[in-house]
């Protein structure tokens, strides 16, 4: 008989946790462990990375959930192994081969398709890809043998860079990077290439490196943070203001503060900003988000006074 299972007990955390997510685990399965790991009440993440994908990947905690939704529109930066010369039925190396071509393509060709391949590109979704129709995302019909219309979509590829790699047992693959705006789906991106070199591609390996301001470096993997005492887990924890880095600070007067956490609009000399992160002056602490509008500050997500006196406690 297995022993009974040991009931955690959760307690409010706050914050944002850079993981370096492992390859196998879904976003969820390694939200889930970190939040077990952390012991903590509420928690999301800010975008989500398929199994077979690493690296960063920002947790929310507590408070912070209530910003995750701004970092989604964040640029990303990733890395990726394109295996050249066949396509799968999945753009990835989990599909089965559905076209083979000869590959000779030479390095002017591929510096070629790299110019091809940088700034604003139409892309059509894979079906392969969590993307929902109709409420059911496009993989549940993938593996129902269902092909469904999509309609491509704008994304800009800000930087590309792509290099060969040396040539194992006869098979040619290309390392690409490419810095690219939301919604760039990486194994869209590695078949068009490999159209565009006349011989086809399919990934087999795919790592974030870079989303928004936070860089693969200042990551932390589960084993690492299991692996610590419970104690100094939380100290990996960034303040929850890290997701307001491109948001004008405004600290209101006590009475003001308290008026504005109750939704109410305050006037100020403050000039016009669609993106404002308000504190309060006495304690400092953070108490939401708002824009302004002709001296009027407009609050859009508001702590709760129960998530301020946990942050303040935590902080202390």
């Amino acid at each position: 008989m297995s022993s009974p299972r040991t009931r955690v007990q959760r307690r409010p955390v706050h914050g944002v946790l850079l993981l370096d997510k492992p390859l196998g685990l879904s976003s969820n399965q390694a939200l889930q462990k970190a939040k077990w790991l952390l012991r903590a009440e509420k928690a999301g993440h800010t975008g989500t990375l398929d199994p077979r994908a690493t690296g960063v990947l920002p947790l929310c905690f507590g408070a912070a959930t209530k910003f995750s939704q701004l970092h989604l529109d964040a640029d990303k930066t990733y890395e990726a192994v394109l295996r050249m010369g066949q396509r799968t039925s999945t753009g990835d190396a989990e599909g089965e081969v559905i076209a083979q071509a000869p590959v000779n393509f030479t390095p002017e060709q591929l510096q070629q398709v790299q110019a091809l391949f940088t700034g604003v590109l139409q892309q059509v979704p894979p079906m392969h890809s969590a993307l929902k129709k109709d409420g059911k995302a496009l993989y549940e019909y993938a593996r129902e043998g269902v092909e469904v219309e999509r309609a491509s979509r704008q994304v800009t590829i800000h930087a590309l860079e792509l290099k060969e790699l040396a040539e194992v047992d006869g098979v040619r693959s290309v390392w690409l990077k490419a810095h690219c705006s939301k919604g760039t789906y990486i194994r869209t991106l590695g078949e068009d290439i490999g159209l565009a070199l006349g011989c086809g591609a399919y990934l087999t390996a795919l790592r974030r490196v870079q989303s928004g301001l936070f860089a693969i470096q200042d990551c932390i993997s589960l084993d690492t943070l299991e692996a610590m005492p419970e104690t100094q887990r939380h100290a990996k924890l960034q303040a929850v203001d890290v997701l307001l880095d491109s948001h004008h600070p405004i600290t209101l007067a006590p009475d003001d503060a308290g008026r504005f956490l109750s939704g109410l609009r305050r006037r100020g000399a403050w000039p016009d900003h669609d993106q404002v992160a308000v504190y309060g002056a006495q304690p400092h602490a953070l108490l939401g988000t708002a824009h302004v509008r002709a001296g009027e500050l407009i609050p859009e997500r508001l702590l709760n006074p129960q998530e301020i006196q946990s942050l303040l406690e935590s902080t202390a």
